[in-house]
């Protein structure tokens, strides 16, 4: 037996066991979506009622397993990015929302934020004593630099990658042995109106750009209309099954990035089995904190840098909110503004906000006059570039007021056409 494997026997423990260990009052944080420990939280949920005040801060929790009100006493959660899991609950005021760009996470755990600890999925440890923490690199990076104990689950079926995401036995405080399947995102149906959203991004994106994209119907549509595109590029936050499909077909190898040239570059990874399965080993494949990932000045060194993402409303000023429904949280800022800012400082560089023009059964304009009361602005009037519609396509940055409510009103749909006019005369726009 080698020394690490002797180490790694004398650090395994049960979920149980691991779950024991941990204080009322402890800061917990976990890694994004899929990254998430499954039995050790379950472990975790199953004891709360001997726990109190206990804090896990993540983004995008996939198992809502400890989010109902009378929970919150024991285990409260301190949401960075609300998800299906989490939304009712800071919605309803016991658990707590954290304002935060993505990118600055990793900045805000360290200089304001207990961790006492770091707990993650990982891959099987390997020869020289490694993990990799592949599904979410992301601030669990920097969290496992801080933490009083490290805990990982290692689970066969997780990805082992290259890049900053290496953890070794020697740092981990305790390791749990899991075969949970991890989390699958199951693949969004791709509409009509998004297949039209996705031709008109994709015809404005050249040869050799490097993209972000994000998960949906629209991004799935953008990535099958740029499946006949060549040289691309990735430097995402995450890595979806329609960028995997990209790589696939050609149209992705990385060969004419400025900065990690043949390499696609993300910080987490959510999707199918199938996704796991190509990160896997895949020298291509480069996992790191975001911190480097999103950090706009990062992204604005990539020359053709193609930031893709989708909103709620929008005003007609080009104000975007795409992450609450008037005042209440919906999801979260995300890399999104992480994004434009650095594709908006890349040379060639485009950002792309897409939605569909209505909702509700087309009876609702997502673009408006002004964003509904309480509503939070994620990407700043001086942030947008092109908004997308099945509509068309209004390009914003760079020109006035006047121009962005006129572009803005010909990309709505035709049956809100006549009262935004009203309404931006009224408000003196035209």
């Amino acid at each position: 037996m080698s020394r690490w494997q002797s180490m790694y026997e004398q650090k395994l423990v049960s979920s149980a066991q691991a779950a024991a260990g941990i204080g009322s009052g402890e800061h917990i944080w976990f890694p994004v979506g899929a990254g998430e420990p499954h039995s050790f939280l379950e472990a975790l949920v199953a004891r709360r009622k001997e726990l109190t005040d206990v804090n896990i801060h993540q983004i995008l929790p996939v198992r809502p397993w400890y989010f109902k009100q009378e929970d919150a006493a024991h285990i409260r959660h301190r949401s960075w990015f609300t998800s299906g899991a989490s939304r009712g609950a800071v919605q309803g005021g016991w658990a707590d929302f954290v304002p935060n760009y993505f990118h600055e996470v990793p900045k805000l755990l360290r200089e304001y934020w207990d961790v006492d600890v770091a707990a993650t999925i990982v891959s099987p440890m390997d020869e020289h004593g490694y993990f990799s923490i592949s599904l979410g690199t992301d601030y669990i990076w920097e969290a496992t630099k801080k933490a009083g104990k490290i805990i990982v689950e290692v689970n066969p079926q997780a990805p082992r990658c290259h890049g900053n995401c290496q953890l070794h036995i020697s740092q981990v405080t305790q390791v749990v042995e899991s075969t949970d399947p991890i989390p699958e995102l199951p693949i969004p149906a791709i509409t009509e109106i998004d297949e039209i959203i996705g031709a008109y991004v994709a015809e404005l994106i050249p040869d050799g750009a490097t993209i972000q994209i994000g998960f949906g119907g629209v991004p799935n549509a953008v990535c099958k209309a740029l499946s006949s595109k060549r040289d691309l590029g990735v430097h995402t936050e995450m890595v979806t099954e329609g960028l995997m499909e990209l790589c696939e077909s050609g149209a992705v190898n990385n060969s004419k990035k400025t900065l990690d040239r043949g390499k696609l570059v993300g910080t987490f990874a959510w999707g199918s089995k199938r996704l796991y399965e190509f990160m896997n080993n895949n020298p291509m494949v480069e996992m790191h904190p975001v911190d480097y990932t999103n950090d706009p000045y990062i992204i604005g060194q990539q020359d053709n840098m193609i930031a893709i993402n989708a909103t709620i409303e929008v005003d007609l000023l080009g104000q975007c909110c795409s992450e609450s429904m008037g005042s209440k949280q919906w999801s979260g800022t995300g890399g999104q503004a992480d994004f434009f800012k650095g594709a908006n400082r890349s040379k060639g560089g485009k950002g792309f906000v897409t939605t569909p023009a209505t909702a509700k059964g087309g009876s609702v304009s997502r673009i408006v006059p002004t964003l509904s009361p309480g509503a939070v602005v994620t990407t700043s009037k001086n942030d947008v570039d092109h908004v997308v519609t099945e509509f068309g396509v209004a390009k914003l940055r760079g020109r006035t007021a006047r121009e962005r409510a006129l572009s803005l009103i010909a990309v709505s749909h035709p049956d809100f056409r006549e009262e935004l006019r009203r309404s931006a005369q009224e408000m003196n726009l035209i």
